[in-house]
């Protein structure tokens, strides 16, 4: 349902804020190497959910808060 689309999206919004959040928190190097590998194969898988222009800008602020 287009509501529960829209409230699924909010989610992923709210989990790579936080996802987000945590990295600029925890700096690159106080994170494990588990979760970051964890991070770099989920939040990629979490972004094409969003709209093309929200997804390029979260992309971005991912690649500079954790460099591959």
């Amino acid at each position: 349902s287009p509501a529960g689309a829209t409230a699924a999206v909010d989610r992923v919004r709210r989990k790579l804020a936080a996802f987000l959040a945590e990295v600029k928190q925890t700096g690159e190097q106080g994170l494990s190497a588990s979760r970051r590998r964890l991070l770099r194969t989920v939040v990629p898988q979490m972004i094409r959910w969003l709209p093309a222009d929200e997804a390029k800008k979260t992309k971005k602020a991912f690649d500079e808060a954790l460099p591959a």
